[in-house]
């Protein structure tokens, strides 16, 4: 009877470590599988646009927002782009910090429609660090990205004509 108990003890007490580890490597695999499929809207990354240009025009929209209690001013310097299908593109984002003291902030981003982040593609972009803006400072910051190829191939992505680039800056409290 009490090597029943043990290892009954034992199995529950190993079930519980593993919801936790579980729990605890959640959001690392989320963010992981998230990056390698553009699910929910997430963009992949390379270092240089393909080979390919497609003669299919998509207009990007661009967005800004911050989250509430960040003393920044965040915009887009443009609000479209008209870009082709491969065709390497440079946009710039504009942020102001409008407080009396340095402030870090990360920005979050994803694209709409949510199926188009996997075909959304950044090459440079102020999003993949921290940005610190001294007091009153203001930065242009570039982003630079092209549209996959493999769009093409997508049949559901055959009615997309638009694209929207949307980041949320948030506050790095250290």
């Amino acid at each position: 009877m009490p090597n029943k108990n043990l290892t009954l003890a034992l199995n529950l007490l190993a079930v519980v470590a593993g919801m936790f580890l579980l729990a605890y490597a959640s959001v690392p695999l989320y963010r992981l599988f998230c990056q390698a499929t553009g699910y929910n809207g997430t963009t992949q990354e390379a270092t240089h646009a393909p080979d390919r240009v497609v003669n299919r025009d998509i207009t990007i929209r661009f967005n800004a927002d911050t989250a509430p209690g960040l003393l920044w001013e965040f915009k887009p310097g443009q609000k479209s782009l008209k870009v082709k299908v491969g065709q390497q593109a440079l946009t710039h984002y504009m942020a102001r910090n409008l407080s009396d003291h340095a402030i870090t902030g990360r920005a979050v981003y994803n694209v709409l429609p949510l199926t188009a982040g996997a075909y959304f593609v950044k090459i440079s972009c102020f999003c993949f660090k921290e940005q610190t803006l001294p007091a009153g400072a203001r930065v242009e910051m570039p982003v630079v990205f092209y549209i996959d190829p493999s769009i093409m191939d997508d049949r559901d992505m055959d009615g997309v004509k638009t694209i929207t680039l949307s980041y949320t800056f948030f506050e790095v409290r250290k």
